[in-house]
């Protein structure tokens, strides 16, 4: 999976990664930066999304897709498909850029809104993806829970570098019998939860 990776995502992931570094030495606003993940992440969460179950893949704050594709790697090795989720006009039409570009369309579907607004309406969750605003990951993580499956991975990002903001909801999972959870120290922090 990653050894294999197909040169148009790889020249995707490249561009995506000069386009944050530039953000970030520009000091570009917030609602224009593209805030992603770093690429140890991707290939964590990549392995991650390829040991879930075969089921609903979602992921919530698509960005410019650098993520999603990652998690697109793992769709290929399971035979699953990701639905991902952005609310800003802007990064959603770099996202659906991405994806065109690196030829994903057929196993990541774009939705432009609220991912809130949808969660409800999903079952048997394998694997989820949590990268958005960090003021509704805790609304998120009640919505999602409910809707994994046994062996569902949900993964939270950005829990040591936004630590303040989201102690109470990493207490919260660290501390839900309903999964088996931990903090990972790579890039910003990933809470991992496992459904039990």
């Amino acid at each position: 999976m990653l050894h294999d990776i197909p040169d148009a995502v790889l020249r995707r992931m490249s561009y995506l990664e000069n386009m944050d570094r530039r953000h970030r030495s520009e000091k570009a606003p917030a609602h224009i930066r593209l805030r992603q993940i770093p690429r140890e992440t991707g290939k964590f969460l990549a392995i991650l999304a390829s040991l879930a179950p075969n089921s609903t893949y979602l992921e919530i704050g698509a960005s410019a897709g650098y993520s999603a594709l990652w998690l697109s790697l793992a769709c290929r090795h399971v035979g699953s498909n990701l639905i991902t989720f952005e609310m800003s006009k802007e990064k959603h039409d770099l996202a659906q850029e991405t994806f065109s570009l690196a030829g994903v369309k057929d196993v990541v579907t774009l939705i432009q809104g609220d991912a809130r607004e949808y969660l409800d309406y999903y079952r048997d969750i394998a694997f989820c993806f949590l990268d958005a605003e960090k003021e509704i990951y805790a609304e998120c993580y009640e919505k999602i829970v409910p809707n994994m499956m046994r062996g569902g991975i949900l993964v939270a990002d950005n829990v040591i570098s936004h630590k303040d903001i989201l102690a109470s909801m990493v207490e919260r999972a660290l501390h839900d019998v309903r999964v088996d959870a931990l903090v990972v120290p790579i890039g910003s922090g990933e809470l991992v939860c496992v459904k039990r």
